[in-house]
C-alpha cells in the first residue's frame, strides 16, 4: 500500500507523491545504463568512454539501433544508407528558409522534423523495419535541417551534403563549406557519441510517452525536441557557455562564482540526479576540451572551468556534468551558442529512436494517476 503524508495545515494525504519522478521505475530497458558498480554510462553493455575511444559516431548510432556493434558489412551498408538519405526535398528547404530568423535555432529544427511528418502518413505500432528506415532517414536528415538552418539565418545559401563523408565531416562541410583540422572532428565525433543516449531523461520519457499512445515516430521526435530545449536538460550546454562568457577572466571566476553561491543562484553544468560521484562522460570530453583549447591557442575558457569546478567539487561536493565541457568545446570549434542544443538533438536521434523502437515492441500505454487536491465537488450556482 502506497505511503501517505500530512498537506500543510496537518490535514491528511493521498498517496506520496515522487515529485520529478525521482526513484521511480516506470519500465525496463536493454538501452543504456549508469553501472553503479562502476559509475559508468554504457550503451547496450559498452563503457561509453570506451565506445569514444574507439569508434565512431555512425557505428554507436548502429548499436544503439541494432542492439549490436556492425560486421564490415554490415557497416558498410549501414554507411552507404544513411548518407543516400542526407538531402532535404526543395519543398522542406522552402519551409526552413520560411522560418523567421529570430527564432530560436531548436525551434526551427522542431518544426523541420514536425514537417518531415507531413511527407507520409505514420503510425505507431508498425512493422519494426519500416521504423528502422524511418529513423535512420531522421538521422541521416536532422544534420541537413540543423546545417540549413544556420546557413539560411545567417543569409547564406544552404550547402549539399556530401556522401563521400562522415557524419562529423559532413556536418562542418555544410555548416562552413570546409573541414577543420582532424583533431577538431574527433572531438565533435566524441561529443556526438558521448550525447547519443542516456536512459529515460526528461526527453527521452517524452518519447516514450509519445509513443505509448501508438503515434508515430515523428510525433515522438518532435515531443523529444520540445522537452530537449529547456535549460534543465538539453539547454544546459548553452547555458553553460552563457555563464562563462559573463565570468569573461580566469582572474573574476572565484568572486563571481561566490556571489552567485551567496545569491543562490543555480550554477549551470553541474550536478546530475543520476551520477552520485561524477559523470563518467566528463573526463572523455574535458580531454577533447584540452585538445581543442592546445589547437586554438584560446586558453581562458578552461581556465575559468578550472576554477569554477575546483570550488564546487570542494565545497559543494557537486562534479560537473557533461554540458560542462562540451559547451566551450562547441565554442572553440566554431558554433555558436544557440546550435548547442541542436546538436545534442543531432546526437540524440538514435537514443530516442531506439527508445521509440523499445516501447512500441512491448507497448503499455503510459498514464500516470495525480494526487488531486482542489476544491470538493461542488455545485454550480448560476
Amino acid at each position: 500500500m502506497a505511503k501517505t503524508a500530512k498537506r500543510k495545515g496537518g490535514k491528511p494525504a493521498g498517496p506520496e507523491l515522487k515529485k520529478g519522478l525521482v526513484g521511480v521505475y516506470a519500465d525496463s530497458t536493454a538501452v543504456s545504463k549508469v553501472m553503479p558498480e562502476t559509475n559508468s554510462l554504457t550503451y547496450r553493455g559498452y563503457a561509453v568512454q570506451d565506445l569514444a575511444a574507439k569508434c565512431e559516431f555512425e557505428e554507436v548510432a548502429y548499436l544503439l539501433l541494432y542492439g549490436e556493434l556492425p560486421s564490415r558489412s554490415q557497416y558498410a551498408a549501414f554507411k552507404k544508407k544513411e548518407r543516400s538519405r542526407r538531402a532535404l526535398e526543395r519543398r522542406h528547404l522552402n519551409v526552413i528558409a520560411e522560418f523567421p530568423k529570430s527564432a530560436h535555432p531548436m525551434d526551427t529544427l522542431r518544426t523541420a522534423v514536425s514537417y518531415l511528418g507531413t511527407t507520409e502518413t505514420a503510425w505507431g505500432g508498425e512493422a519494426r523495419r519500416k521504423d528502422l528506415d524511418r529513423a535512420i532517414d531522421l538521422l541521416a536528415k536532422i544534420p541537413t535541417m540543423i546545417a540549413a538552418d544556420f546557413r539560411l539565418r545567417s543569409g547564406k545559401r544552404p550547402i549539399r551534403p556530401r556522401a563521400n563523408l562522415s557524419m562529423s565531416e559532413n556536418f562542418f562541410h555544410m555548416c562552413f563549406g570546409k573541414m577543420p583540422p582532424a583533431e577538431v572532428i574527433r572531438a565533435f565525433n566524441v561529443s556526438l557519441i558521448l550525447y547519443a543516449e542516456h536512459s529515460f531523461n526528461a526527453s527521452t520519457f517524452t518519447a516514450r510517452v509519445i509513443t505509448s499512445t501508438r503515434s508515430d515516430i515523428y510525433g515522438a521526435i518532435t515531443g523529444a525536441i520540445g522537452a530537449l530545449k529547456g535549460p534543465l536538460h538539453g539547454g544546459a550546454n548553452e547555458a553553460v557557455m552563457d555563464m562563462l562568457q559573463e565570468v569573461g577572466d580566469p582572474k573574476k571566476a572565484e568572486a563571481w562564482l561566490r556571489r552567485a553561491m551567496k545569491n543562490k543562484r543555480l550554477v549551470m553544468g553541474f550536478g546530475h540526479r543520476v551520477y552520485k560521484h561524477g559523470d563518467s562522460r566528463v573526463p572523455t570530453m574535458h580531454a577533447c576540451l584540452e585538445d581543442l583549447t592546445a589547437w586554438s591557442g584560446e586558453t581562458k575558457w578552461i581556465e575559468i572551468s578550472d576554477v569554477l569546478k575546483k570550488i564546487m567539487i570542494e565545497e559543494k561536493g557537486i562534479h560537473p556534468n557533461l554540458d560542462f565541457p562540451s559547451g566551450p568545446a562547441y565554442y572553440l570549434m566554431g558554433f555558436p551558442i544557440n546550435l548547442y542544443t541542436p546538436l545534442f538533438v543531432m546526437a540524440r536521434i538514435t537514443g530516442w529512436a531506439a527508445h521509440f523502437l523499445e516501447q512500441n515492441a512491448d507497448n503499455t500505454l503510459i498514464r500516470p494517476l495525480s494526487d488531486y487536491h482542489g476544491p470538493k465537488q461542488r455545485k454550480l450556482k448560476k
